[in-house]
C-alpha cells in the first residue's frame, strides 16, 4: 500500500488556487489530502465545503495560512511533518491608478516573501519524489530587466534574492527605483524575484532531487480570467479560464517521471520558457 500523499495550495479560495485545489483532488486517490488555504477563515471554510460536496476523489480540507507571517507558515511545515505536492500560489493584488509605493509592499509581502516563506519551510520537508511549485509568470524573466540587472537575480543564492526584493523595495519607496532601472510596473520585478527564487534553492537541489524523483520549479498558467486580472487587460478572447489553465500544471505536478530539462525552470505549457533572453 502507498503512503498517502499530502498536497498544500496557498492562496486557494479562489481563482487559479482554488481549480489546482479541485483538479488535484480530482486526479488523486481517496487516501490523499489536499489543504486549501487562504488567509480569511471564512472564504477558506466555504471554498473547502464547496469542494468536499463535489464527487471528489481525494479530500479537501481548508486551513487558514498568512504566507506572510513566517512563523505561521513555519508552524504548519512543524505540523505536517514531510508533503509530497506544494504550490505557492497566492499573489497581492494590484490595482491601476495607484502608485508603486502605495502598493509595493502588499503585493511584495504576499507574492514575494510569501513565495520564499514556503520554499524556505516546505522544502527540507518535501518527500522524496515531491513537488515544490511556485506560481508565476512568463513576465518572471530577466528580458523584462535592463541587462544591467541582470546579475542581481542570475546564479545567486536565495539569500541574495531576498536582499535584492527589499532593496528595490525600499528604492520604490524612496523614488530612486526608476533611476536604478527597475521597471514602473511592479509586477515585473517581482515575478523576476519568484523565479529566481526557485532557481536559486533548485540549484541546491538538483542532483538529489533528480536522483529521487523530485521536482522544484515555477509555472506561469499564461493570460487567465480571475479577478486580479481583469483591471489589467481590455481583450480577454484568448484568455484561459483558471480550470483549463491549470490542467498542464496539474499534469506535470502528477507526472510519473521528471524530465531534467523541466527541474529548476519555468514552465509554460509542459515547455520551458528560456530565463535569458536568446541571442
Amino acid at each position: 500500500m502507498t503512503q498517502p500523499r499530502i498536497a498544500l495550495v496557498t492562496g486557494a479560495n479562489q481563482g487559479i488556487g482554488y481549480a489546482l485545489v479541485e483538479e488535484l483532488a480530482n486526479r488523486m486517490n481517496p487516501e490523499d489530502l489536499v489543504l486549501l488555504t487562504g488567509r480569511n477563515p471564512e472564504r477558506v471554510a466555504a471554498a473547502a465545503a464547496q469542494l468536499n460536496h463535489r464527487a471528489l476523489r481525494a479530500r479537501v480540507e481548508g486551513r487558514v495560512l498568512d504566507v506572510t507571517d513566517e512563523g505561521a507558515v513555519q508552524r504548519l511545515g512543524e505540523e505536517l511533518g514531510s508533503v509530497d505536492i506544494v504550490v505557492s500560489n497566492a499573489v497581492g493584488a494590484l490595482e491601476p491608478g495607484k502608485t508603486p509605493a502605495e502598493q509595493v509592499d502588499g503585493f511584495v509581502d504576499v507574492a514575494n516573501l510569501g513565495a520564499q516563506y514556503i520554499l524556505r519551510a516546505f522544502g527540507p520537508r518535501l518527500r522524496a519524489g515531491g513537488r515544490l511549485i511556485v506560481v508565476a509568470s512568463s513576465l518572471g524573466t530577466l528580458e523584462q530587466l535592463p541587462e544591467e540587472l541582470w546579475g542581481r537575480f542570475d546564479g545567486v543564492a536565495l539569500a541574495d534574492v531576498e536582499k535584492v526584493v527589499e532593496e528595490w523595495r525600499a528604492a520604490v519607496h524612496d523614488g530612486t527605483a526608476a533611476a536604478q532601472g527597475w521597471p514602473e510596473w511592479i509586477n515585473l520585478p517581482s515575478k523576476v524575484a519568484q523565479v529566481a527564487a526557485v532557481r536559486a534553492v533548485a540549484a541546491e537541489r538538483r542532483e538529489q532531487d533528480l536522483a529521487d524523483g523530485t521536482l522544484v520549479a515555477s509555472v506561469c498558467p499564461g493570460l487567465v480570467d480571475t479577478r486580479a486580472s481583469r483591471p489589467w487587460f481590455d481583450d480577454f478572447s484568448q484568455a484561459k479560464s483558471p480550470k483549463d489553465a491549470v490542467q498542464p500544471i496539474v499534469d506535470l505536478i502528477l507526472a510519473d517521471h521528471v524530465d531534467p530539462a523541466l527541474y529548476g525552470e519555468l514552465v509554460r505549457d509542459g515547455k520551458v520558457v528560456a530565463w535569458k533572453p536568446t541571442r
